[in-house]
């Protein structure tokens, strides 16, 4: 992510990396909204540096295919994505609080004030009825 930041910037609010997906907030600049070739970067750049067998299309098979992109609406929106994607390790049953996932923008949004490092041990309810795997 960070070369592919160099060539095409954006900004991640929040991500989390989990065995089998990843979830993140990303910040384009105004005016600027090509997801995808980023990811395809993103993609490719990852694939030049791993070692696994591929597919019936010739593709290694670490990747979905498709995303799913949303558009932030407001505030409220953004904080339940938030609030999603810190969950997420929790939700899957990988640890008992979002503190303790270590691949996760969990604790830089609590050294910015925007969670307690106690948040997470139940459900936020803001995201009861999300699901974006």
């Amino acid at each position: 992510m960070r070369k592919v930041k160099l060539t095409r910037p954006f900004d991640i609010d929040a991500i989390v990396i989990l065995p089998d997906h990843l979830h993140c907030i990303w910040q384009l600049p105004e005016n600027d909204s090509d997801y995808s070739g980023r990811w395809r970067e993103i993609k490719k750049s990852v694939s030049k540096h791993i070692t696994h067998k591929k597919n019936s299309r010739n593709e290694r098979d670490v990747w979905q295919r498709r995303f799913w992109e949303h558009v932030i609406r407001d505030d409220q929106d953004w904080r339940n994505h938030m609030d999603y994607i810190h969950y997420n390790p929790v939700k899957h049953g990988y640890v008992k609080s979002p503190i303790d996932w270590q691949w996760s923008s969990f604790k830089t949004a609590v050294s910015k004030g925007l969670y307690d490092e106690y948040w997470g041990s139940v459900e936020p309810s803001g995201i009861v009825n999300m699901n974006f795997e």
